[in-house]
């Protein structure tokens, strides 16, 4: 059998109220960053090292758990927990790659398109309180 999946995503959220999304060069659309918490790793650290790696986010302040995810997209055994995000530091700006095209704020109001259904529901629910769905 093979073992459940484990990533982490950060819902970062400005003090003007923007968000900020990634566009991958492996994926399409617009996403919050993240990805898989590796061995040893606690989610905690794995998001702190995917927004750094990602976005150039540094955490200073501990990141709120908004919830716990079954992603069966990628795999039925896969899950996601999505983290909300308020107090950060943008340490550099983010040069594109193969991994990472382009990592932006977008006003909520003016999310690009291509942002995944995943992403806006997730917004909804920490935004709006709509209500919380298990599956992302």
């Amino acid at each position: 059998m093979r073992p459940m999946t484990l990533g982490v995503r950060g819902a970062v959220i400005d003090d003007a109220g923007r968000v900020l999304l990634v566009r991958h060069g492996y994926v399409s659309g617009w996403h919050f960053p993240g990805g898989g918490v590796e061995a040893g790793e606690t989610c905690s650290q794995a998001l702190a090292r995917e927004l750094e790696e990602e976005a150039r986010i540094a955490l200073i302040g501990p990141p709120v758990l908004h919830g716990l995810f079954f992603n069966a997209k990628p795999s039925r055994r896969d899950h996601v927990a999505v983290y909300v995000i308020r107090n950060f530091v943008v340490i550099g700006e983010r040069p594109p790659d193969r991994e990472i095209k382009e990592a932006r704020f977008f006003p909520r109001s003016a999310l690009p398109e291509g942002a995944t259904a995943g992403t806006r529901a997730r917004l909804a629910e920490i935004l709006d309180a709509a209500p919380i769905r298990d599956h992302w």
